[in-house]
């Protein structure tokens, strides 16, 4: 079909011209510019996706493959073989503004790794002794808060536990708070003191077990090598069976071995001796009223009939929690009642926010710049849904290369914290997926946010 000028429309496999300019999608090619039979159309803007249109994806021109087809999924997986990465070249074709973009996500990523890192670390130094006891149920005081604040209740209910069926053993522990002197630079520090029976093992600690006889002597105690502070030199002296002496509460005490738990942010580090000198320490403790009582019960008793049991059997002023419980217990006072908690949880939500804004910030400048480049495409036939897909595929660009780096860097990050505060800051699979899977929503939120304009884009409004 031919008309007056230089265009022409072809139907099936020939072209409609309109002046000098050529957009082709599949077996069709489009031109845009003058002709002496249509008003005056201004030249749009070189487009930087045009040399690419002849490569996208083909208009509907027959009928698709049924839901039944067999070869529906080999179609599908060739349709997207053969598309053209629109996302990807749009990001690439501005190369500052991708790089500041990865930045920034990063970023947030980096801020997201740091506080749930820190969080982990909250909760992991401060649950590490209580994975290490050698227990499978525990008696604490209802007015307990956590392992350094246990208030004390009477020896009498471990007695009356060893009366259940069912249980082996019930022993008490002592666990105090005190600053004490460092034996190396004797500046006072905030240093944990736990007292027990030496003759009953309650530690799955190997040092600790071999060194039980030491215990046993007059203020003798065992110092944790990983506590928080400057202990090298009076460590070397140790290992060499030096003597190493230090006070607590105007009482010396001899440091006769160590052993290995690491800081928290309970208290710089642990000591740990028997309970006779943790009495003589703390001559106000009554030896009558334990801060925590371990249960261990005989084989093929489970734990959590034995609560029951246990619950029943003894009088309201004790608590009965299984080892999942103690842990959790220590947990949820941190994340509950203490503002450092919620300061880690806010962190990453903040870390959260500043990504999303960071995307949304990129996503919208783009849409924006192109916005013509996608009402040509309205025009041509393509519908919201293809167009919003393009935006989205970008977003998930940035979430996936951002990540990169924004992994990469919390790496050193966790090694300096580590050595410089002893608390036990890893990198975790679980963590490395959660901060993707967080980033992946930061960017299809912020996607989803800058495509508003997109689809109120009218190609009669652009040209």
């Amino acid at each position: 079909m031919k008309f007056k000028g230089n265009w022409e429309l072809g139907i099936g496999h020939g072209a409609l011209g309109i002046g000098h300019w050529a957009l082709g999608i599949g077996h069709w090619a489009l031109g845009i510019g003058y002709s002496p039979c249509l008003p005056h159309l201004p030249h749009p803007p070189l487009l930087p996706l045009l040399p690419l249109l002849p490569h996208l994806p083909h208009l509907p021109h027959s009928p698709l493959p049924t839901p039944h087809s067999p070869l529906l999924l080999m179609k599908l997986i060739e349709q997207l073989r053969r598309r053209t990465p629109l996302g990807w070249l749009q990001l690439s074709h501005e190369k500052g503004r991708l790089l500041v973009a990865l930045s920034g996500i990063a970023f947030a990523d980096v801020l997201m790794f740091m506080q749930l890192g820190f969080q982990t670390a909250l909760f992991e130094s401060n649950t590490i002794l209580h994975r290490s006891m050698q227990a499978d149920m525990f008696v604490i005081s209802p007015q307990a808060r956590n392992l350094a604040n246990m208030s004390s209740f009477t020896r009498r209910r471990l007695y009356q536990a060893m009366d259940v069926p069912g249980v082996k053993s019930a022993e008490g522990m002592y666990i105090n708070i005190v600053d004490w002197k460092n034996p190396q630079t004797h500046q006072k520090t905030t240093i944990l003191v736990m007292g027990f029976n030496p003759d009953q093992q309650v530690f799955n600690l190997a040092d600790v077990n071999r060194q039980i006889d030491a215990l046993k002597l007059p203020d003798t105690v065992l110092f944790d090598r990983a506590s928080r502070g400057d202990y090298n030199d009076a460590i070397a002296q140790i290992e060499q069976g030096k003597t190493v002496t230090t006070e607590i509460e105007r009482r010396t005490i001899t440091i006769s071995g160590l052993f290995s738990v690491g800081a928290s942010f309970i208290a710089d580090g642990t000591l740990i001796t028997n309970d006779q000198n943790f009495l003589r320490l703390f001559p106000r403790r009554e030896a009558s009223g334990v801060s925590l009582g371990l249960i261990q019960l005989q084989p093929g008793y489970d734990p959590e009939q034995m609560k029951t049991t246990l619950e029943a059997y003894l009088d309201d002023d004790v608590k009965v929690l299984t080892k999942a419980e103690f842990i959790e217990f220590e947990i949820n006072y941190w994340k509950t009642n203490t503002a450092i908690g919620f300061i880690f949880s806010l962190g990453v939500a903040m870390g959260f926010m500043v990504g999303v804004i960071i995307v949304y910030q990129v996503l919208s400048t783009d849409v924006n710049s192109h916005i013509k480049e996608y009402a040509t495409f309205k025009a041509m036939g393509y519908d919201n849904l293809y167009l919003l897909g393009v935006v989205f595929e970008e977003a998930i660009i940035l979430a996936v290369l951002g990540f990169i780096p924004g992994a990469i860097a919390p790496l050193g990050l966790y090694h300096l914290t580590r050595n410089a505060t002893n608390l036990p800051l890893y990198m975790t699979v679980a963590r490395a997926m959660t901060v993707l899977t967080l980033t992946i929503i930061m960017c299809v939120i912020s996607g989803a946010i800058a495509t508003r304009k997109l689809q109120s884009a009218d190609p009669a409004d652009m040209f």
